[in-house]
């Protein structure tokens, strides 16, 4: 009887353990996770019953092309940039999704014609845009930088800046900053005398030039006095600025706009639950909710509408939004296909360049 008891329990507990649902998504840590956590995560295991365990890392693309291909894949979903959605997805890294999968916009409209232009793609499901923007600490400044330019101009505004270490915007940023016209900055970087153009801008503050890697890095650098000015992602200078009373300010001008979209990698342990996660997570209300945590655009049309006030009850967010209109008289949309296809190429010569 005893025997029989113990094999019982054995079995319900293995039944248990084959029954407990999860998924884990892979995101990019601080104030951004936190605004998934809270606007995502916490409601889908309410509604779902599905546990999320949430990772972080400094960029998802990294680990998860590593699992692919190691065949040793822990993660289910990932947040990654548009370039590393389309080039995984080239690869064959990531699984092709079926857009019939996600929610309706309140109204009824398909998803497929709710989502702003770009934001879906066969491997990958928008959730935000952002952008890269040059913030600065006002306590730190003597003179108040205001364009792209100042960030270049270490004689009218002296002292170190803050720049993430690989190729990508910085290319971008060198050359607005040294004249070209946002609309013609891909045609430039298409060409060898583009690229050494920015990298020769690029030459003119290097020396001065404190290089970051994770984005809770550009507001700490700021806030120590570390460098004057940084690039940063918008929502990250916005949280210290307002969640934390940071002397923090961003300048648009040269901002460079990019979505962050949702992928499953090749070989996820929990494949239907992933799907389910990114089906919940980017309908109209979810979408609107992160926005309430962090200035992220949201990627559906029908989240605009609703998108209120910040978290502290009375900030409203439409202004801090890279996608406001007062924000956008200078802004680049990031070219997604450029960079899926001259990343590697580009990322050698600006390592090279650094070792120089």
């Amino acid at each position: 009887m005893k025997k029989t008891l113990i094999m019982t329990t054995a079995l319900l507990g293995t039944a248990f353990a084959a029954n407990a649902q999860e998924v884990t998504v892979m995101s990019w840590g601080g104030a951004y996770t936190k605004s998934q956590v809270e606007a995502y995560h916490k409601p889908f295991t309410a509604e779902m019953g599905i546990t999320v365990n949430s990772v972080d890392a400094d960029n998802p693309a990294t680990p998860i092309k590593a699992q692919v291909e190691a065949g040793n894949v822990t993660v289910d979903v990932a947040d990654v940039e548009y370039s590393d959605a389309v080039r995984l997805c080239d690869e064959g890294l990531l699984v092709e999704l079926d857009h019939s999968m996600l929610p309706d916009a309140p109204d009824g409209t398909p998803a497929a014609e709710d989502f702003i232009e770009g934001a879906l793609t066969d491997c990958a499901v928008a959730n935000i845009v952002w952008s890269t923007v040059m913030a600065y600490n006002t306590e730190n400044n003597e003179n108040a930088p205001d364009s792209i330019d100042d960030f270049f101009n270490l004689a009218d505004f002296p002292g170190k800046r803050g720049l993430r270490k690989n190729a990508k915007a910085n290319l971008e940023m060198a050359l607005m900053a040294d004249g070209v016209p946002a609309d013609e900055v891909y045609a430039m970087l298409e060409t060898d005398e583009g690229v050494d153009k920015a990298f020769a801008k690029l030459d003119t503050i290097k020396d001065e030039v404190v290089w970051w890697e994770a984005g809770a890095q550009p507001p700490q650098l700021l806030a120590d006095g570390e460098v004057v000015m940084s690039t940063a992602y918008n929502g990250r200078i916005f949280n210290a600025a307002v969640g934390e009373g940071q002397p923090f300010e961003i300048v648009w001008d040269g901002q460079i706009l990019d979505f962050d979209l949702f992928v499953i990698p090749q070989g996820a342990p929990n494949m239907e639950e992933a799907k389910k996660f990114i089906a919940f997570a980017t309908d109209t209300q979810r979408l609107a909710d992160q926005a309430s945590w962090i200035s992220y655009g949201p990627a559906r049309q029908s989240s605009g509408a609703l998108v209120g006030l910040y978290s502290d009850g009375k900030t409203e967010m439409a202004p801090h939004m890279p996608t406001a209109e007062a924000n956008l008289e200078n802004a680049l949309v990031n070219n997604f296909e450029f960079w899926a296809d001259r990343d590697t190429e580009l990322n050698e010569r600006f390592n090279a360049w650094l070792a120089q």
